[in-house]
């Protein structure tokens, strides 16, 4: 670890922090239907976009209206993507001439950005057409982004509100978080992409002579539009293969540090936003604590981890100080790296400039742990901001137990239906991850896609569906997904990942949104100092260790030991 690397990551998040702040306050004017700078620009749009869906804003939907309007919604964006997917080869912007995608790995994609998993079973650059990574996985990408908003949004207004019955419609939020909050973002950003380098264009791939005289072909297409939304809305599904560590993605540091700041900027944003919305911005701030505390532990272990290198490299005669590069983009760095793998899975977003199984053990299993934690530090758009708020709930009935004062979270109590609801949207991460990992481990047809074998084999296993059932994306590396055992049963994790979850989360919005708010009292537990930050901070790693230790120990931490005891796998 060098100063220098620390300061390329203290710069980065106070970026974030910079710019978040005034968009957070933005963003809570949006969703308060309140007058905005861009208003007398998108007011308009927004009016007509009501019309044709035939939708009254100034009417709102109670928790199963809501919840309802979500589902649908996302079931019919599902099967038009996944007919796209179908038949691609027989639409036009396809100047490749890629065929259709085959039955399983349409289903697995369409399900992956439909739920803002983005997992990639396939090769962008080599499988998509032009108009399937435009209308199909770019659109996805805005609308995916824009629903987790609209529920996170919702649940904020049931602590927001005494006594009422609605919290808020469905469609209203989402159009407005698409139309004010990404879409204006999303150009800003791209444009900025394309001039740092990056690609955007309809033209087929272009072919070229390399000084050897030899043909390469080099790969365009409509780059900087999906990769400026893919980062803002935490999706990450990369029109590459490779995803950000493509030059053609990720030109230059400067467009790496864009890229951290993309995937950071909306969900810290929103937290703010939470603060403006239920009037006490002191209770953002705790919960922004809590995040910024364990993201920061995570990239200083991964760092750390990478920056030690391995004792068999050094017992090659091989200079130790310069860490495991392994996997790296030597543009990039090991400080550049590891905050990257940190971020992206600390996020829901999924997008990588490394490779996470070509860590070291303990590095590799910083993402992993990081997913395994819920994806809420801080979190995908939205899905982040009422990730933490569940668990929020959870600590305050944690601490009433412990000191015997009433529950109560933003002046509402928190009684047993909530703690049930909260309790079983927990456990739909570990059910998910360790249930098709258990069968993928003994199961011939799953085994024959392992790259690797021994502990890290297992990682495979374990980071392909903690990656799908937390809605990340990322790849641990060596896996060959494109089967159909793989892609149908990463495809169920993904949906149980996102919509398991978030029809319980809805069930708490609307028990909270009926109880009359409570004025603070001397029995009330103060949740917006650091006896809260760091409560909610120690129930979200027992959450996770009593989860995923037992798993871990098998996998990443095995291969430490083994490590260090110079095997391999």
């Amino acid at each position: 670890m060098t100063l220098v690397g620390w300061l390329q990551i203290v710069l980065i998040l106070a970026a974030v922090l910079l710019f978040a702040l005034p968009l957070g306050t933005y963003m809570a004017r949006v969703f308060s239907g309140e007058r905005t700078v861009l208003s007398p620009l998108l007011h308009p749009v927004e009016r007509l976009l009501y019309r044709a869906m035939g939708v009254d804003p100034a009417r709102e939907q109670s928790w199963l209206g809501f919840t309802a309007g979500m589902l649908l919604f996302n079931a019919a964006g599902f099967a038009l993507l996944y007919l796209l997917l179908r038949f691609q080869d027989l639409l036009p912007l396809d100047p490749q001439g890629f065929p259709g995608l085959s039955p399983h790995l349409a289903f697995n994609t369409a399900v992956s950005f439909v739920t803002n998993t983005n997992w990639q079973s396939y090769g962008g650059e080599t499988t998509m057409s032009h108009l399937s990574q435009m209308a199909g996985l770019t659109v996805q990408n805005f609308l995916s982004a824009a629903t987790g908003l609209a529920l996170a949004v919702a649940l904020v207004r049931a602590f927001a509100r005494s006594g009422g019955s609605t919290v808020g419609h469905f469609f209203v939020d989402m159009t407005r978080a698409t139309l004010y909050v990404l879409l204006p973002l999303a150009i800003v950003t791209g444009l900025w992409q394309v001039a740092l380098g990056t690609p955007q264009t309809l033209s087929p791939a272009a072919k070229v002579r390399t000084l050897e005289g030899a043909e390469q072909t080099l790969a365009l297409g409509p780059v900087a539009s999906q990769l400026a939304i893919k980062q803002l809305g935490t999706n990450g599904g990369g029109f590459y293969n490779a995803n950000s560590a493509h030059p053609y993605e990720n030109p230059s540091p400067l467009a790496n540090a864009l890229t951290l700041w993309q995937m950071l900027v909306v969900s810290v944003a929103a937290v703010f936003a939470f603060g403006h919305l239920v009037g006490d911005r002191r209770q953002a701030r705790a919960i922004l604590a809590a995040m910024g505390l364990l993201l920061v532990a995570g990239i200083a272990t991964c760092y750390w981890a990478e920056a030690a290198g391995t004792p068999i490299l050094a017992g090659a005669g091989l200079d130790p100080a310069g860490g495991n590069m392994e996997g790296k983009e030597v543009r990039f760095g090991l400080a550049a790296s590891s905050m990257f793998a940190a971020v992206t899975t600390g996020l829901s977003d999924g997008a990588v400039n490394a490779m996470h199984g070509s860590f070291t053990p303990i590095g590799g299993m910083v993402p992993m742990v990081l997913i395994m934690l819920g994806e809420i530090l801080p979190g995908g758009v939205g899905s982040g901001l009422y990730g933490i708020l569940v668990i929020a709930i959870v600590s305050v009935f944690i601490a009433g137990l412990m000191v015997g004062r009433t529950p109560e979270y933003l002046g509402k109590k928190i009684e047993a239906k909530e703690m049930k609801m909260a309790v079983l949207a927990i456990l739909i991460l570990p059910v998910a991850i360790l249930g098709f990992s258990a069968v993928a481990a003994v199961l011939p047809s799953a085994l024959s896609g392992l790259g690797n074998a021994g502990p890290h084999g297992l990682s495979e296993i374990y980071y392909a569906y903690t990656s799908a059932a937390g809605n990340n994306g990322s790849a641990f590396g060596g896996l060959s997904a494109n089967s159909p055992w793989w892609n149908t049963t990463l495809g169920l994790a993904m949906l149980l990942g996102r919509f398991a979850y978030i029809v319980p989360m809805m069930a708490i919005a609307g028990s909270l949104v009926a109880k009359t708010r409570l004025a603070p009292s001397a029995g009330t537990f103060p949740t917006h100092g650091p006896l809260f930050v760091g409560l909610l901070a120690g129930v979200i790693l027992i959450l996770g260790g009593l989860q995923f230790f037992p798993a871990l120990a098998l996998g990443p931490i095995a291969e430490q030991a083994g490590m260090l005891a110079g095997k391999t796998f």
